[in-house]
């Protein structure tokens, strides 16, 4: 089960995810996407949250979709990256990894951090 501030982190990042499953999967189908994403420890999505990314990236011209027959079973509609899907990956993955390099130190306390000092009010003579 996702948590929720996990669900959060999830919401900015899921896309890329995705993309980078089919770049390294090469075409695959959303069951397959969602499996490999648990399988790299993004548990318990569902697939009312993969196949609507599937579709949204899929409008945007990031991935190329096509019906193909089941092996046992119904049809299964394959996804494959684009040029333009790779290219959106390798931005956003160098956007990702300056963000959560931030964050980390931000949390662990090693930013550096300016000194913005107040000015505390002089001492009042007694």
């Amino acid at each position: 089960m996702v948590s929720d501030r996990q669900a959060q982190w999830l919401r900015g990042v899921l896309d890329l995810a995705v993309l980078a499953t089919l770049a390294t999967d090469g075409r695959s189908y959303g069951y397959a996407v969602m499996q490999s994403l648990d399988a790299a420890g993004i548990h318990g999505l569902k697939g009312g949250t993969v196949y609507p990314v599937l579709g949204r990236l899929e409008a945007d011209g990031l991935v190329t979709s096509a019906w193909a027959p089941g092996e046992k079973g119904p049809g299964r509609k394959w996804f494959t990256i684009t040029p333009a899907g790779l290219d959106a990956l390798a931005t956003g993955a160098t956007g990702w990894a300056e963000f959560a390099e931030g964050v980390s130190a931000v949390l662990s306390g090693t930013r550096r951090r300016r000194s913005v000092r107040r000015q505390r009010p002089a001492a009042q003579p007694a």
